[in-house]
This record gives structure tokens, C-alpha cells and sequence, in this order.
């Protein structure tokens, strides 16, 4: 009886947790709440590059279309299956080509200064000589990323395929009541597979499907792939047409901030399908274009702590002095050690630009700065008597404050934001003026010259980020400048 007792408690523990061990997935309506929190129109848009589906093009040869996207001053280029190359044969885009055709056609995107990225919508049966073809054509013409509708839902040979040729894969979606209208299906099959396989993410179809791009985009966070980026002009109706991005229903400039909040690292591509502004709608396009320029925070920035392909990199930058910076792979966040030395970007001389960043100090006692306009190779302090620092420093005097010019000018308010919180510097240096602005406030404008520690300056120089000591921890990220 012992015995009998003790196997039923043990049974009963067991159907009291094998539930909670398998949990129930997590739905596209669970990521409501945490949209509806979010505030976008807090973020400040990277540039996202743009790409064109030659479908927005269909009655058009490739060659044409490749005219059309140059004037656009598009440089990237999504292929459908199917579109005649030229005029002069019956030669169509896919794994058929031959490698004359396919060399023939890279020399003409060189010409046009176009990369092809993408090909997609298409399929292949569910074994490996299928799936070989077509991968294969797309290693031979240097694309990056297939965009599918498989009819079936054991994806083992493509995720083979993905991991031998290194070209990911985006799950497309059509309108409901198609496969993947509903974004719960992807996920359902990508699951647990290599994350190079994902979502290629229609946001006008899923418009038509009653589904919020934005919410949708969450729901797929980390295997968005792909992106056709479109507008429509009414939501949840299947015959919805295709209008100028940021005149519709998609909500473009919370889908650009989803996806830099997602750190979204390919292309949206344009693909307008509105059958009344064929074979050429590229008014619209320009139309659709401008409004992506006017949201985008960061146009014709470039990121120091830039992007590797799969991770952040220090490439290009240098470390003089004690102490370093590690840097976090994953989210591009550089955090100091010791002291006191500059972590400071040797790429490239700057004369006249704007340097936009983003610190926290951990404590309130933190000292930091931001150097500006180091003329050499730091293998000295030599170079803290010749740039200019804008000093991180709540506690310190006026002239060595948060948003001053160390030692030369002091700030002129108060902005910073309490240890533990991120603050913005955008700080422009433009021939002798420098205007820094904290948090959206202007802290400082000054016309530089010697003054303090500093005996002389030069027209261009250096950028460096300084780790003070031990006690200073302090974190950098998004740290872009552009040239004036």
C-alpha cells in the first residue's frame, strides 16, 4: 500500500508539471501590449537601406528595370522568377540561365551600380536536387537572401541548403487565407531552426489580412529577414491598393522604427503592385522615397561602431593609454575599464561634421568626455593639449562639467539625465564654432580657440571616447557622425 501511494503522488507531480514544462507558444496578440507601449515616436531612425522588387516593374524586361531603379538611385535590387532579361531573347530570370547569361547580367547591375540581394517569391520541391538548383544559382549571382512559400512544413532540407551555402531564407507571406498570412505559421515552422531562416515580412499583405505590420514585425523579433516594404490604402481589405509610403494605412514610420529598434540589418524593398500605374510607377515611388528621407534620423550618417555582418565591431578604431573598452557583440554597446586612457576611431580625419551619440554613466561621480579634432596618431598625451574634449562630468566645476569644453568653456545649462540613464549628445564642429546639444538642449556655442589645456588646435582630426579610471564606468552607443 506504501508503495501504491508513492507512485500515485509521483503521477500526480507529474501531470501538475509536465504543462507548465511545455508552455504554451507565444501568440501574435501577446505582443499587443508591449506595442502599444512602445514610443516610437521616440526613435530615432537608422538609414535602412532600399531595395527594388522588380515585380513593381513586371511589364518591364530586367535590363529595363535596371534603368528605372538607377534613376530612382536605388542600389539594391530584388529579382522575381520569371522576367524576361531583354527584349532580344526569350531568356528569363531564375536557376535556368546559363553562366554566359549570368555573367552577362552581373556586368550590366556593375554598370548600373547596382548589387542584386535578393530573389523571391519562388519555390522548389521538398527534396535536395530541387533545392540545389536554386541555390546554387544564387550563390553564382551573389545573393544573399531566397524568399519562399514552401507548400510543405518540414524545411530540413532547406535549413541543409542555408548552412552550406550561407544564404539565408525569408518565409513569405500573401493575404489571408493563403499559408503564411498568419504569422503564427511561420514561426510555427521556423522554430528551433538555424536563425537564418526567417520571415520575409509583406507588410501590405499583411494589411490586407487584418494583421498590424507593427505588431506583426514584433511578433517575428530577431528572424526578420527580408522585408517588402508597402502602403495601402485601407486595412483588412483584400483589394487594397498600393500608395506612396507614408499615405496609407501601414503606419510606415512605426514599421522603419520597429525595425531599427529590432537593429534590422537588410533591406526593405519597394514592391508596388497597383495595377493602374503600370508599367512605370515611379512617381510614386520618388513620392514614397522622399517621405522614407524626412523619418529617417540618421540619413547620410555613418556608424563608427559599426556593423560586421553578424555582430558589432571595433574594426577601425585604437586604444591608447590604461584601461580599454569591451564591447558588447550583440547590441553595439562599448563600455569602459580602467584608466586613464581614449578608445579613438583611427579610420578617418573629420573636419566639419556632426558627431551624434548616446552614454550612461553608472554613478553620478563618472568622468568621461567626447574628444574632438586630435590632429595625430596618439602615442602621447601630447594630443589632450591639442582637441578639443567635451567633457561627461556632473559633479565637477562649470568648466569641467557635463557639456562643457574641458577647461575652456563652460556649459551653458544643466541637462544631463541621473546615472543609470541614457543621454544624447549631438555635438557639431563646423570651421571654428562648436554647438553641443545635451537631451535636445543647447548646452554650448562656442568659437574655438586656445584657450585652457588647449594650445592649438587643427582643422581636422581624430574622434576618441575617453575611460578616466576605475571609478568611471561609462557606456557608448549609437555613435554615428556625418560630414557637413
Amino acid at each position: 500500500m506504501k508503495k501504491t501511494s508513492f507512485l500515485l503522488v509521483v503521477l500526480l507531480s507529474l501531470l501538475i508539471v509536465v504543462p507548465t514544462t511545455f508552455a504554451q507558444k507565444k501568440k501574435l496578440a501577446d505582443v499587443k501590449e508591449e506595442v502599444a507601449a512602445t514610443d516610437y515616436n521616440d526613435v530615432r531612425i537608422k538609414e535602412i537601406p532600399v531595395a527594388m522588387q522588380c515585380w513593381t516593374f513586371r511589364g518591364l524586361t530586367f535590363y529595363e528595370t535596371l534603368n528605372k531603379v538607377e534613376k530612382l538611385g536605388i542600389k539594391y535590387l530584388e529579382a522575381f522568377p520569371g522576367q524576361k532579361i531583354d527584349k532580344k531573347s526569350d531568356r528569363k530570370m531564375g536557376p535556368g540561365l546559363s553562366n554566359a547569361d549570368m555573367k552577362e547580367i552581373k556586368a550590366k547591375l556593375n554598370k548600373h551600380g547596382i548589387t542584386l540581394r535578393a530573389f523571391g517569391v519562388t519555390n522548389f520541391e521538398n527534396n535536395e536536387e530541387a533545392a540545389r538548383k536554386t541555390f546554387e544559382f544564387a550563390k553564382k549571382m551573389g545573393i544573399k537572401v531566397l524568399d519562399l512559400e514552401p507548400k510543405y512544413d518540414d524545411y530540413s532540407i532547406i535549413e541543409k541548403m542555408v548552412k552550406e551555402y550561407n544564404i539565408a531564407v525569408g518565409i513569405h507571406n500573401h493575404p489571408k487565407n493563403s499559408k503564411y498570412w498568419n504569422p503564427e505559421t511561420v514561426m510555427k515552422n521556423i522554430e528551433g531552426l538555424d536563425k537564418r531562416i526567417g520571415y520575409c515580412a509583406d507588410t501590405g499583405h499583411w494589411l490586407r489580412s487584418g494583421i498590424n505590420p507593427v505588431e506583426a514585425l514584433r511578433y517575428g523579433k530577431g528572424r526578420i529577414i527580408n522585408v517588402h516594404l508597402k502602403d495601402l490604402d485601407q486595412f483588412g481589405v483584400k483589394e487594397a491598393q498600393d500608395v506612396p509610403y507614408g499615405y496609407g494605412k501601414a503606419n510606415i514610420h512605426d514599421i522603419m522604427a520597429e525595425l531599427t529598434l529590432q537593429n534590422y540589418r537588410g533591406t526593405v524593398s519597394v514592391e508596388f503592385e497597383r495595377k493602374d500605374e503600370q508599367p512605370d510607377p515611379s512617381k510614386s515611388i520618388a513620392k514614397g522615397l522622399k517621405y522614407l528621407d524626412g523619418i529617417t534620423y540618421y540619413k547620410g550618417y555613418q556608424e563608427l561602431i559599426g556593423w560586421g555582418g553578424r555582430d558589432y565591431s571595433k574594426h577601425g578604431w585604437n586604444q591608447y593609454g590604461p584601461g580599454y573598452f569591451v564591447l558588447d557583440k550583440e547590441n553595439g554597446i562599448v563600455s569602459s575599464r580602467g584608466g586613464m586612457g581614449l578608445f579613438w576611431y583611427s579610420a578617418k580625419k573629420f573636419g566639419d561634421f556632426t558627431l551624434d551619440l548616446e552614454y550612461k554613466c553608472e554613478t553620478p561621480s563618472t568622468n568621461s568626455g567626447v574628444f574632438l579634432r586630435i590632429p595625430d596618431f596618439v602615442t602621447s598625451n601630447d594630443y589632450i593639449g591639442h582637441s578639443f574634449e567635451i567633457q561627461i562630468d556632473d559633479q565637477a566645476d562649470p568648466v569641467h562639467r557635463t557639456g562643457a569644453v574641458y577647461d575652456a568653456n563652460p556649459a551653458i545649462t544643466n541637462a544631463s539625465k541621473p546615472a543609470g540613464q541614457w543621454n544624447h549628445y549631438v555635438i557639431t564642429f563646423k570651421g571654428n564654432n562648436i554647438k553641443v546639444k545635451l537631451n535636445g538642449k543647447l548646452v554650448n556655442d562656442w568659437d574655438a580657440k586656445p584657450a585652457g589645456k588647449i594650445k592649438d588646435f587643427a582643422k581636422k582630426g581624430y574622434i576618441g571616447l575617453q575611460n578616466h579610471d576605475d571609478n568611471s564606468k561609462v557606456y557608448f552607443r549609437n555613435v554615428f557622425v556625418k560630414e557637413l
